[in-house]
């Protein structure tokens, strides 16, 4: 509140500069005061960094009753006066945390026409190695122009749902025992050699086996392995006979899968392989099992697709049998390899042989089969099938080769046959081919 008689002026009758004349003339000081408030006025109440005042340009300068006026900077076209925004324009959160941001920040919401920013979150290298993560440009919202990113910056997390990476190579060899639905064992039918029930069994695992290197974008073959009398799948087939291992070394885009028959028995049974399609069940769920293990479910089809090699063992040969007659792969199964095993059913081997000229047919025998193989032998010359003796280079589709082997046991012979380690020279031929 102002007191009558002061010689304060009122500000009410000092709208304009002349107004002022008469009043300074009274007060002497009024021009420092008024020079302290133009500074104040022009200074903004704002905390920039960069609080002086300009000096003006002595072009610019005009004087007014004596008084140095500093003329207000030119105004936007348009605006009645100058923002706060405008005169201070403050940073936004990517200009202060861009790519280097120590943690991911809560998603703001967007309104419909506000563009949409990339989702990807990058943050600054790790104290620790880098993990060789290369990630992909993200885009600016200005533009779409590709934004550019740290060379050693890695991504952590996305604001949305992101499909992962489908792997295409197996990085490290999987050996696993897995319980299989359509195994060989539990079986609840009969026999149907005998007609007793076969529900003596009940190991439903499987073997299964996917080697370092394997990709499912490239051509590759399923090896089914029936083992022989008195094994079980982790003494004898893994460790003894080492199957996986034979896979492997060769080096071929091959798969290993091999069920549980009789559990260390002197027994032939075949289970529920002596069922119709009880190959193509078994095989179905195998899919499913080597997808898992590949880290891609979506990979389930090309694994029901891949051919099928059948390699049966001494006993093993009844389950072979019954499923190149009845199981159900048709011609999915496109080579047969028996080692020493050819104890009966030469009539469901030549009748497959026959049907099957495109593909390829092995057994390997000791002087105990000789007598057996030799009868095959015949059966198919007589029926117009030529049979070989021996192997030489590739394994060409249609081949049908008898092999005599001396000095070899019948124990050891899926590691030592015609040759050392059988199963990995059969699959090294059908690569050359």
């Amino acid at each position: 509140m102002i007191l009558a008689g002061s010689k304060v002026p009122n500000i009410r009758n000092t709208g304009d500069l002349a107004g002022l004349r008469t009043t300074w003339r009274h007060w002497p000081a009024a021009p420092v005061a008024f020079a302290l408030v133009a500074c104040l006025l022009l200074q903004g109440c704002g905390t920039s960094e960069t609080k002086g005042i300009p000096e003006a340009d002595a072009s610019t300068q005009r004087s007014h009753e004596g008084q140095s006026v500093v003329p207000r900077g030119p105004r936007t076209a348009g605006a009645a006066r100058d923002s706060f925004d405008d005169r201070y324009p403050r940073d936004s959160f990517a200009d202060r945390y861009a790519a280097v941001q120590s943690y991911a920040p809560q998603p703001a919401r967007q309104s419909a026409s506000a563009p949409q920013l990339s989702r990807d979150i990058v943050f600054a290298p790790r104290s620790v190695r880098d993990s060789g993560f290369v990630p992909p440009p993200v885009r600016e919202a200005a533009g779409n122009r590709p934004a550019t990113i740290p060379s050693n910056s890695y991504r952590v997390a996305a604001l949305s749902p992101v499909a992962p990476d489908t792997p295409s190579v197996v990085k490290q060899a999987h050996t696993r025992l897995i319980g299989f639905d359509n195994s060989a064992f539990p079986y609840s039918g009969r026999n149907p050699r005998s007609g007793s029930a076969g529900g003596r069994y009940s190991d439903n695992r499987v073997l299964v086996h996917v080697p370092a290197g394997f990709d499912v974008r490239k051509p590759g073959v399923i090896v089914v392995f029936f083992h022989g009398h008195g094994a079980t799948l982790e003494r004898d087939v893994r460790d003894r006979q080492m199957l996986p291992k034979q896979i492997t070394e060769s080096g071929v885009n091959a798969v290993l899968v091999a069920p549980q028959l009789a559990y260390d028995a002197a027994d032939s049974s075949a289970g529920k392989f002596w069922e119709r399609d009880g190959l193509k069940r078994f095989m179905a769920e195998a899919a499913d099992q080597f997808a898992s293990m590949y880290g891609d479910p979506r990979a389930s089809e090309a694994f029901a697709k891949m051919p099928v090699v059948i390699v049966a063992y001494s006993g093993g040969f009844e389950t072979a049998a019954w499923s190149l007659q009845i199981g159900g792969l048709g011609k999915r199964v496109t080579g047969v390899v028996l080692l020493d095993a050819l104890y009966g059913h030469l009539d469901k081997f030549a009748s497959w042989i026959v049907r099957n000229r495109s593909a390829f047919f092995i057994s390997a025998y000791t002087q105990h089969n000789k007598r057996r193989d030799d009868e095959l032998a015949q059966m198919l010359r007589a029926k117009g099938v030529p049979v070989r003796n021996e192997l030489d280079g590739p394994l060409k589709p249609g081949t049908v080769a008898f092999l005599s082997t001396d000095d070899v046991r019948h124990r050891d012979y899926v590691t030592l046959a015609w040759t050392e380690h059988p199963v990995k020279d059969v699959l090294l031929r059908i690569s050359q081919r």
